[in-house]
């Protein structure tokens, strides 16, 4: 079975991961692959102001156990892909740090900055997926659907944000691939009243509106489509070097949207753009 090679938007601050284990063969037990490249993505989630930063990331497997990054999150599959019909069974923990607004120098917008710093949150939890090898395009394209759920333990925003998705890749030739990632962010309430209310203090110092609607209940945060390319510089996806590129857009929903963070500071409408150079081994 052919393995798949994508680079994703990752959390809901649009940290890009880089997951490209290029069509590693499964009789290829053990691989690595190392991205590193730069980033365009907003300064925080929901902001109009955007920067760049640099990217590190990796994807793997040891004894066909996989593993991979997405931004400053580790997923770990617990389930051995040795299944030689395509079907690929995930599940397995994961762990995620969230920066969004931990630092003054992130956040250029002199409103935001206004309201102060957030804590660092570490959000831990686990996913569940299924994946198919050889669905529409030849044998070697590859559909697959993802839930993760997790938890900040850190003390930050101390609830839950729950992120389903859909990726589709498919290799053009023996060096080039696209693919397309749909995905959804669904935050608890203590999420939304942490990052997204303004209190009264808060709109004494920035000059933005009071607004306290953000954690009334959980719901859906945002939605987004991510499209990215490879093309390997050695001739073969499964070896040596590789260029990737990334192109994403979502939008904040409902409550999120609304908040003056957003709807005042910055935008309901998030872009992100990347260009990286990955090795596998």
């Amino acid at each position: 079975m052919i393995r798949r090679s994508v680079l994703f938007t990752g959390s809901a601050v649009a940290a890009l991961a880089f997951a490209p284990s290029a069509f590693a063969q499964e009789e290829n037990h053990s691989t690595l692959t190392i991205g590193v490249g730069g980033a365009y993505i907003p300064s925080y989630e929901g902001s109009d102001d955007y920067r760049v930063m640099p990217i590190v990331q990796a994807r793997g497997k040891v004894h066909d156990f996989a593993f991979w990054t997405r931004g400053p999150a580790l997923y770990v599959d617990a389930i051995p892909n040795r299944d030689g019909d395509g079907l690929d069974i995930e599940l397995g923990p994961m762990v995620n740090v969230r920066f969004d607004r931990a630092s003054r120098k992130g956040m250029k917008d002199d409103a935001v900055r206004a309201l102060g710093k957030r804590d660092v949150a570490v959000e831990v939890g686990g996913f569940v997926g299924i994946g198919k090898t050889g669905v529409f395009t030849s044998a070697y394209d590859n559909l697959s659907a993802r839930v993760a759920v997790a938890k900040d333990v850190a003390g930050a925003h101390k609830g839950y944000v729950v992120s389903p998705a859909i990726e589709y890749m498919t290799p053009l030739s023996a060096t080039t691939f696209v693919g397309l990632n749909l995905s959804a962010d669904y935050a608890s309430k203590r999420y939304g009243r942490y990052y997204f209310n303004v209190d009264a203090a808060g709109a004494a110092a920035s000059g933005l509106p009071v607004y306290d609607r953000a954690g009334d209940k959980a719901g859906f945060r945002k939605i987004g489509a991510t499209l990215v390319g490879g093309k390997s510089l050695s001739g073969d996806l499964r070896k040596g070097w590789a260029l990737f590129a990334l192109a994403g857009y979502s939008r904040m929903l409902g409550r999120y949207a609304d908040s003056p963070v957003v709807s005042v500071a910055g935008s309901k409408n998030q872009w992100i753009g990347a260009l990286g150079v990955g090795y596998t081994f």
